[in-house]
């Protein structure tokens, strides 16, 4: 559905150019993005977009920050390329240090801006946001990447890292043909309340593109409220039982998953199916960009494969 609604909001976006030309108009929920020519200094309100302008070698003059204790900002796949000195904005948006970035363009594709934050931000330099119809994180990460290179005047070259990428996850798949139609659980326990993302979220539609298929009972139990992820009871923990369960954790503390009594009963777990996923290829597969996802699947891979090989669970990094 949300795959459906993005090629009719994305528009021309969905036929490749053959040459970029500026000025350039980019439709949005709030408007349109008028940029005059190709921009030289860019500001990334995304949650890990400043990942995505790495990848296409532009250096950003202002990222946000999400998460994580890294020095600088950035993660590990993406802290590499920077060689910029950057505005970090952390926590709400700061107009005034975005302006002192002195930006051409504001691309804010994952930051759910609101309407006064758009109208306040566009004072400063366009601002490029989700298309109509689209969620304030509904943007899979290859159109994400595809309207970022679009509006930076690379857009061929963000459509060859996506191909990139698309074509190692079609390589991936083939190469395990007893993982088509298997299905996969990406779990969480937070603060010992256990839960699950749907299949509407970034982490198992990226499984979903290695043949899992996210389990019926997770997508049933979601709520028009939060279409992403579902909050359960230890009593109803067999709602997330699958052939393996990728449980996510932002620390790397498994306690909290551990914890869970009545998980011992899940045949995923019995049967060794799990695979504990630690900070980095939690982070990785969060953050779903152009450099992350490489990244992930480095970690991702191998430790599938022991899972379903009944090894688990595997921890990783």
């Amino acid at each position: 559905m949300i795959r459906t609604s993005l090629v009719a909001a994305l528009g021309l976006l969905a036929v490749p150019a053959l040459a970029q030309d500026f000025p350039l108009t980019i439709d949005h929920k709030f408007g349109e993005a008028v940029i005059d020519e190709a921009p030289e200094r860019v500001a990334s309100l995304d949650f890990s977009g400043a990942d995505d302008l790495l990848a296409l070698g532009v250096q950003p003059v202002a990222l946000r920050h999400w998460y994580g204790d890294f020095e600088g900002a950035l993660w590990p796949w993406a802290a590499p390329a920077l060689t910029g000195d950057p505005v970090v904005l952390r926590g709400e948006i700061d107009y005034e240090k975005v302006a002192a970035s002195n930006p051409d363009v504001i691309l804010a594709l994952w930051s759910g801006i609101t309407e006064a934050d758009y109208e306040q931000l566009s004072r400063i330099a366009p601002v490029v946001a989700v298309p109509e119809g689209v969620g304030d994180y509904e943007l899979p990460w290859d159109d994400r990447a595809r309207i970022a290179g679009r509006a930076v005047g690379r857009e061929d070259e963000a459509e060859a890292q996506i191909a990139a990428i698309e074509d190692r996850l079609a390589a991936t798949a083939d190469a395990h043909p007893d993982w088509d139609g298997r299905t996969a659980s990406v779990a969480y326990a937070l603060s010992g309340t256990p839960g699950a993302y749907t299949s509407a979220d970034i982490r198992p539609q990226l499984l979903a593109q290695l043949g899992f298929e996210t389990p019926p009972a997770i997508d049933a139990a979601a709520s028009a409220g939060n279409a992403f992820a579902v909050t359960l009871s230890e009593e109803a923990l067999s709602t997330l039982d699958a052939d393996v369960i990728l449980w996510i954790s932002t620390d790397g503390d498994f306690a909290p998953v551990e914890a869970l009594v009545t998980r011992r009963f899940l045949g995923a777990t019995k049967g060794g199916h799990e695979v504990f996923a630690g900070p980095l290829l939690s982070g990785a597969l969060s953050h779903a960009s152009l450099l992350s996802l490489p990244y992930a699947l480095d970690l991702l891979v191998p430790a599938l494969e022991a899972a379903m090989a009944g090894d688990g669970p595997v921890v990783t990094e």
